[in-house]
């Protein structure tokens, strides 16, 4: 299995050269590794100092580039399901350049870039991935698609087949349009079985995430919200990247104010993201572009460390032999935490952030006895029983 890497972080703290600075030291340690990007900005060509390639390029030695085309991956992934709403719209009389742009879905680059990267995963070229995501929003929007997908396909998709054949020749009289037929329904669950392996493989035991940060309040608070968030979605963080650190050496009045205004915050890092490791980037003399430049960087950034060893991060979500859901949620305040059972699901809230938990066979079967927020963890027991609406917080 390949060893995935996803760096993000708020918009401007540079994880694009921290995703590139660790990609190129892969492949100079004898990785054979793939760099790819989720953020439609595609700045990563310009960090490495090469053009576009829309197919993984070899850049430096053992280094491969893929920016992804998602005009030509939006035919191959999902050409049907475009087609059928296009036919649609020019049915309602719409013109063809008007449907056209009517069907291009928000988000659809982001969507293909993680269909992409699951193509790329299985073809098994790659012992090193490296994702430059998204800013942190988007990515966590992106993180959750998978699985909310799945809890709405599920509902849907057996129901609306039924539901097809039994109203399309009404629907055609009526409404005069064509209902999809079981090829583009069928398209629609292959999409859906994609996106299930997409957050199989990036919850896997090969994959982690890496926050990047600057050490400034506004920045940290946006980063300790986002730990928290990809914990309830399942994703491991492994580490934490300080990046623009200033040297406390030489320095002149104006800089010593950034020094120390830094250090407050290193230290709130440091309380915050305990136990992962934080790994210090300084403030360079110059912007690295090109594979030397971010190799000198890679190695300042992880100094003895290993960065490509598995995670020893445990997975955020865990279900003892006891029966007891426990959920990492590290940072998360009591009053931000609501959690509701309904039937076979548990409906977590932390925040502006929603998970519905599918629950095990041997869980769904038995009634939530009580839950609390303990030391960063959620834990849920249950008791013999059948489920229940009542909601705990």
């Amino acid at each position: 299995m390949s060893r995935v890497l996803l760096f993000t972080g708020k918009g401007g703290v540079g994880k694009t050269t921290a995703a590139a600075a660790t990609a190129t030291l892969a492949a100079r340690s004898g990785f054979k590794t793939l760099v790819v990007s989720t953020d439609t900005a595609h700045s990563l060509a310009d960090a490495l100092g090469v053009s576009v390639a829309d197919e993984p390029t070899e850049v430096a030695p053992g280094l491969y580039l893929y920016q992804v085309d998602t005009q030509k991956a939006l035919e191959r992934q999902w050409g049907e399901l475009r087609d059928y709403a296009r036919d649609v719209f020019a049915e309602l009389g719409l013109d063809e350049i008007t449907a056209e742009e009517i069907t291009v879905l928000p988000g659809a680059e982001e969507i293909i870039a993680l269909l992409e990267l699951r193509e790329q995963a299985l073809t098994g070229r790659w012992e090193v991935i490296v994702i430059d995501c998204a800013p942190t929003a988007e990515t966590l929007r992106l993180l959750a698609l998978p699985e909310a997908l799945d809890w709405h396909m599920n509902r849907l998709l057996p129901v609306g087949r039924r539901l097809l054949r039994a109203l399309s020749p009404l629907v055609r009289r009526l409404a005069q349009v064509s209902m999809p037929g079981d090829h583009v329904v069928g398209a629609g669950e292959r999409l859906h079985r994609s996106l299930l392996e997409v957050r199989e493989l990036l919850t896997g035991p090969d994959t982690s995430v890496r926050l990047v940060l600057t050490p400034e309040a506004v920045v940290l608070a946006e980063a300790r919200r986002t730990l928290t968030s990809l914990s309830l979605y399942g994703y491991r963080v492994d580490a934490v990247i300080a990046n623009r650190v200033f040297p406390a050496e030489g320095a002149d009045p104006w800089r010593r104010r950034w020094v120390e205004a830094q250090s407050r915050h290193l230290a709130e890092v440091e309380q915050s993201f305990a136990p992962l490791p934080i790994h210090i980037v300084p403030y360079l003399d110059a912007e690295p572009v090109g594979p030397d430049a971010l190799a000198r960087v890679a190695e300042v950034m992880y100094g003895d460390a290993d960065p490509f060893a598995p995670p020893t991060v445990d997975p955020p979500l865990r279900i003892t032999a006891e029966g007891e859901l426990i959920l990492a949620l590290p940072l998360a305040g009591k009053g931000e935490v609501d959690l509701s059972r309904k039937g076979d699901e548990l409906i977590i809230n932390v925040g502006s952030y929603r998970r519905v938990l599918a629950l095990p066979a041997a869980l769904a079967r038995r009634s939530v006895r009580e839950a609390a927020l303990r030391d960063g963890f959620l834990r849920v027991r249950f008791e013999a029983g059948g489920p229940d609406d009542r909601e705990h917080e």
